[in-house]
């Protein structure tokens, strides 16, 4: 059964895993800073793409991930705090 809520931000901010847990369920959520709408969280589904287009997407994903499997980690550090925040 799928239900609307509205959230404020700072409530959304405490109880976020709650809130992700209630979209799983079919919720949608409203999260509101002063009163006014800012963003909402819904069920992936619920964004409207076809068969066809999720079938791409994730096909683009399983490439992605196979290439990531396929290359060897480096190593190109470590630096040091100030290396990495050199102005000069």
């Amino acid at each position: 059964m799928s239900r609307d809520l509205t959230v404020p931000a700072a409530e959304a901010n405490r109880s976020f895993s709650k809130l992700l847990r209630a979209v799983k369920g079919g919720a949608r959520i409203t999260i509101t800073s002063h009163g006014q709408p800012i963003a909402e969280l819904a069920p992936v589904s619920d964004h409207g793409l076809d068969e066809a287009e999720q079938r791409r997407l994730a096909d683009a994903q399983a490439r992605l991930e196979a290439r990531w499997a396929a290359t060897d980690a480096r190593t190109i550090g470590p630096w040091s705090r100030d290396e990495l925040y050199d102005r000069g």
